[in-house]
This record gives C-alpha cells, sequence and structure tokens, in this order.
C-alpha cells in the first residue's frame, strides 16, 4: 500500500512539474493598451468636449453672481434692512445653487466618462480572452498595479502587441 500511495505522489509530483514547464505566462499595461485604442481617444474627445461645455456654465454662473454680489456691495448701503436681507439671502440662494450644479456637474461628468469607457474596456477585456485562449496562456498579468512588481520576462511573454493586434 504504502508503494502505491509513493507511487501515485510521485506521479502527481511529476505531472505537476510538467504542467508548470508548460504553463505559459502573458503580461502587459492594461493602460498603455487602452490609451492606445483608437476608441478610448474618441471617448475621451467626447468627454472633454462635455467637459467644456460644463465649464463655460460654470464659468457663466460665477460671472453672473459676481456681477450680482458687485452691484449689491454698491448699493447696500442705500438699501433698506428688508431689501437688503432679501438681496443677501437671493445672493446666498445662487451661491449655493452654483455650489451644487458644480457637484453636480463633477458627478455626471465621471458617470460619462465611466459610461464612454465601458465598451472600451469591454472590447480590450475581450481581447485579452482572446489573447490567452488562442496562445493557451495559463494567465496574463496586468502590470500597471504593484500587485506584480517583478516578472521573469525569460520565463513569461509580453502579449501586449498580441492584444493590439485583436483590436484592430
Amino acid at each position: 500500500m504504502k508503494k502505491f500511495l509513493f507511487t501515485i505522489t510521485m506521479f502527481f509530483a511529476c505531472f505537476a512539474t510538467a504542467m508548470a514547464q508548460q504553463a505559459k505566462i502573458g503580461y502587459f499595461s492594461y493602460s498603455q493598451v487602452l490609451h492606445d485604442m483608437p476608441e478610448y481617444a474618441a471617448a475621451m474627445t467626447e468627454i472633454d468636449g462635455l467637459r467644456k461645455q460644463y465649464l463655460e456654465e460654470l464659468k457663466n454662473a460665477e460671472q453672473e453672481f459676481n456681477e450680482k454680489y458687485e452691484l449689491f456691495l454698491d448699493q447696500q448701503k442705500m438699501l433698506d434692512d428688508a431689501i437688503r436681507q432679501k438681496r443677501q439671502s437671493d445672493l446666498q440662494s445662487l451661491l449655493d445653487r452654483n455650489t451644487q450644479f458644480r457637484d453636480q456637474a463633477e458627478r455626471l461628468l465621471k458617470q460619462a466618462e465611466q459610461d464612454a469607457i465601458a465598451p472600451v474596456k469591454q472590447q480590450l477585456n475581450k481581447a485579452i480572452q482572446s489573447v490567452g485562449y488562442s496562445g493557451a496562456y495559463l494567465m496574463i498579468v496586468n502590470t500597471d498595479s504593484e500587485a506584480c512588481p517583478y516578472i521573469d520576462a525569460s520565463r513569461a511573454e509580453d502579449v501586449t502587441a498580441k492584444i493590439k493586434s485583436y483590436i484592430r
């Protein structure tokens, strides 16, 4: 029985060693490939246009507030207390709305960027899976994070070019 267990153990050890020697590991920079994609550039151009619109609107709102505030400062000494308080309240309300709009614009821009990039990332992920499957890789590692600070290039393969070719 001991011989049988020893034989089985040795068989699995040899099998595991053989599998480890045949296992292929690929690596690439996700962000580099993503930023090189024409679809990414198009999505970012669209987002930049939207960002410019929001910035222009924020600039207009700030200018409106500044004009009203300067007018208030010029007239405040001549105004009755009730009118002065009403205008102060109006200015505060305008300032609050502008702040809310700025916060909303930031959220909307962030969401728009996520929405615009999602199909690009999906396309890239499909390319990664295709390269992994067709090249019989055990895994493909993203080198962007600090989770994998060292890769022995003699035992792994840079698959960046292969992934890019699947995208085009």
